[in-house]
């Protein structure tokens, strides 16, 4: 049994510059951070005494016979992807709801990636369970997805991430003390709208505008470094509020498929109560909402926002790995040689 463990992430800055179609041409920057909300993938080779080959729990239960059967599209993939042909159990605990802008697509294909792999006594590195997952996100299910939330939730942390022109990335942590990232964590209030979105319809939206929002897109790939310099800097963290602000509105006029009318009065709420800035996470449209609020504007906005489901969290730095191992035996090379084992062993009354 495998159990792994993959945090759910928070963009700041640089959403949009990780989709291939712009950073082909210009490269990319994002500001990211993983929370300690996270993704849990159980995961065995399945003895092979059931009616089944493999079994599947996630929204739904599945029995499949092949697992070209396996409706859950990433489960699917990456079985066939990495020719997993021996029965498989996998089950999929998320501690925040799917479709709702924190990566969590990501975080499942990532988690999965890396409890299969363990599974098989691999061990596959933070850079490289990223770029399986990419693959298997972009090339396999051919999602229209961005390369941020693959690297964020393989790697956490606080970081920077840099895309090349040729798709490699650069992951550079952010250096802040543990008071400056207490008082940040305090000024940061995430709600859930209620509202789950398919991420990858309205990404197609922002994909198919890029080549009419370049002076967006370069302004939006300019507000990291100046966020990052705001955090590593010594000056007032409020300026970090007013910069999502900044990057909000050049977000939103992408396409009007990023902020439907519902989203403006939630932002409009927040920051009439005092909000100094915030934005809608993920590709749009839904999910949760991240405002910067100063501690002495902090009930006034939950008040406003009273509402919605107030979601606490905290930075983390671990990234995807593994919290359980343990070796099940039912490998086919032990299968096969515990012949008798399957023969006799299990029910057999026979005396042999």
């Amino acid at each position: 049994m495998i159990i792994t463990r993959t945090p759910y992430r928070i963009s700041f800055f640089g959403g949009g510059t990780d989709y291939p179609g712009w950073f082909r041409q210009h490269g990319g920057a994002v500001l990211a951070t993983t929370i300690n909300r996270y993704c849990y993938i159980h995961c065995r080779l399945l003895p092979p005494f059931f009616e089944h080959k493999s079994r599947i729990v996630w929204s739904r239960i599945e029995s499949v016979a092949n697992h070209s059967d396996i409706a859950h599209p990433s489960i699917r993939a990456v079985l066939q992807t990495l020719q997993i042909n021996q029965g498989v159990e996998i089950h999929h605990n998320g501690d925040l709801p799917a479709r709702s802008g924190l990566g969590s697509s990501s975080a499942f294909t990532v988690g999965l990636l890396h409890a299969v792999h363990s599974m098989q006594g691999r061990l596959v590195g933070k850079r490289e369970l990223a770029k399986e997952a990419i693959y298997i996100e972009q090339e396999v299910l051919k999602e229209n997805v961005g390369v941020q939330d693959q690297i964020q939730t393989a790697h956490g942390g606080l970081n920077r991430i840099e895309i090349g022109r040729g798709g490699e990335f650069d992951v550079r942590p952010i250096s802040i003390s543990s008071e400056r990232m207490r008082q940040l964590e305090s000024r940061l209030l995430l709600f859930y709208t209620g509202v789950a979105r398919n991420s990858s319809s309205i990404a197609a939206a922002q994909v198919a505008a890029i080549p009419d929002r370049e002076t967006e897109l370069m302004q939006l790939g300019k507000l990291v470094d100046e966020a990052i310099g705001i955090l590593s800097g010594p000056g007032e963290l409020r300026e970090f509020g007013r910069l999502l602000n900044e990057g909000w509105q050049i977000k939103r006029s992408l396409t009007d498929k990023i902020a439907p009318p519902f989203i403006d009065e939630i932002y409009n709420a927040a920051t009439s109560a005092g909000a100094d800035g915030g934005k809608l996470l993920g590709a749009g449209g839904g999910g949760f909402m991240l405002f910067f609020v100063e501690p002495s504007r902090r009930q006034a906005v939950l008040e406003a926002l009273r509402r919605l489901l107030l979601v606490p969290f905290e930075c983390e730095r671990q990234g995807t790995h593994v919290v359980f191992y343990e070796p099940d035996g039912f490998s086919s090379s032990a299968i096969a040689q515990d012949h008798d084992y399957l023969r006799y062993g299990l029910g057999d009354t026979s005396g042999r």
